[in-house]
């Protein structure tokens, strides 16, 4: 089956370059993980793990982290002015990752068994890709090398609490809580962010001068604030409230215009400006639940990673695909339904966090949401699988 596997993919338009596979299998992913939760945390499905973990797992190293390898499989080498990865090796990580997203999934409906065998062969495809990632960043000979520094550092914190993960699942639950707090800002965002702010205000023709001390900062603060939640929940307000006053006054000093006339630059400016959102509305709701134990249902990390990860995925996912592909690089009146649709996404989640909040019943707003978030994806598979797997040109 391997070999068959193997011949079939040397074969095809569709393995020909590192992003096309790893996209399609995110977004397939995006589709089915968010459905089975759906189902699950409705009633309708019983799962061998909790709701919540099949939730937080599924799209943090089954959608985020392969579209993470997607994209940095094209462009790493790029940034460190090196030759293209070989498609053998990319082609083994995502072998590693199709069969453990499958084994993931049929095991969280079937036996624990296979979902843990599934989050070890997923574990070690982001550990074999993430050893990639850093033999081109000792191989280049560049001088400057603060934005791969920071890509690498992020993923090497996305291993570790993608290990954490599992340990916790299978033996520790507690650690569970201390691994999202690092994918999520110290894996997820900080990624995200390292290279976003390399990539748009050069996409922008921005002509603000290279900030390197920013992100030094926003580590040494990250950290604190998962040093503050490690003590006690919800006490990183504070810390949060700073983060985004510090991006909030460096996105003004790039001075992006918005609302930017191209769509392709709109979406991944519209992602930016959710970061400080974030992290100063997150504070503040973080504030409210410190004080009076008022839940949010996790409203900081959603604005973050629906606002601004998300949001900038789907930016950046669009891009890749259409200037891989031979196709022009503009956006045509569907993607820019799609790209409007993402903020559709994200406010139906605020939504149902602030009903949630007040005491109310969500569920409605629940489905609603994550139907919403369903239907995108599929809006998006219609749109672009055909040119990432068979190269199509839209016309």
């Amino acid at each position: 089956m391997h070999m068959k596997f193997s011949e079939d993919a040397d074969n095809h338009y569709f393995f020909s370059q590192p992003h096309q596979p790893f996209f399609i299998l995110a977004f397939i992913n995006a589709i089915v993980i968010m459905f089975i939760f759906l189902l699950s945390y409705k009633g309708m499905m019983n799962l061998s793990i909790s709701s919540s973990n099949f939730h937080a797992y599924g799209l943090t190293y089954l959608l985020f982290t392969p579209a993470f390898f997607a994209f940095l499989f094209t462009t790493f080498p790029r940034f460190s002015s090196t030759p293209a990865i070989k498609k053998e090796k990319y082609m083994n990580i995502f072998s590693l990752y199709y069969l453990g997203s499958a084994l993931f999934v049929l095991g969280s409906i079937v036996s624990p068994i296979f979902s843990a065998i599934g989050m070890v062969l997923t574990f070690i495809g982001h550990f074999m890709g993430t050893l990639i990632l850093q033999s081109i960043y000792k191989k280049t000979t560049m001088e400057d090398k603060h934005d791969i520094y920071w890509i690498l550092l992020a993923m090497k914190f996305g291993v570790l609490a993608h290990l954490l993960f599992i340990v916790g699942e299978l033996f520790y639950q507690p650690l569970i809580g201390l691994s999202t707090e690092i994918s999520t800002y110290l894996f997820l965002f900080l990624l995200t962010f390292s290279v976003a702010q390399r990539m748009v205000p050069f996409f922008s023709h921005s002509l603000a001068s290279k900030n390197d001390v920013l992100l030094k900062i926003i580590f040494s603060l990250l950290l604190l604030h998962i040093v503050l939640e490690g003590v006690y929940t919800n006490s990183s307000f504070l810390v949060d409230i700073l983060i985004g006053t510090l991006i909030a006054k460096e996105l003004l000093r790039w001075e992006l215009e918005y609302p930017h006339p191209n769509p392709l630059l709109w979406i991944l400016h519209t992602a930016l400006y959710w970061v400080p959102i974030a992290f100063i509305v997150g504070g503040l709701v973080n504030l409210i639940s410190f004080s009076t134990n008022v839940s949010f249902l996790l409203l900081d990390i959603h604005l973050l990673l629906l606002g601004f990860v998300f949001t900038m995925l789907i930016g950046f996912g669009t891009r890749v695909t259409l200037g891989h592909s031979g196709n022009t690089m503009q956006a045509d009146t569907w993607t820019k339904r799609l790209f409007m649709f993402t903020q559709v996404v994200v406010l139906l989640r605020i939504l149902v966090s602030l009903v949630a909040s007040l005491g109310w019943n969500f569920m409605i707003l629940f489905d609603i949401s994550i139907t919403t978030w369903l239907l995108f994806f599929t809006a998006w598979a219609i749109r672009f699988f055909k040119v990432l797997i068979l190269g199509k040109r839209l016309t």
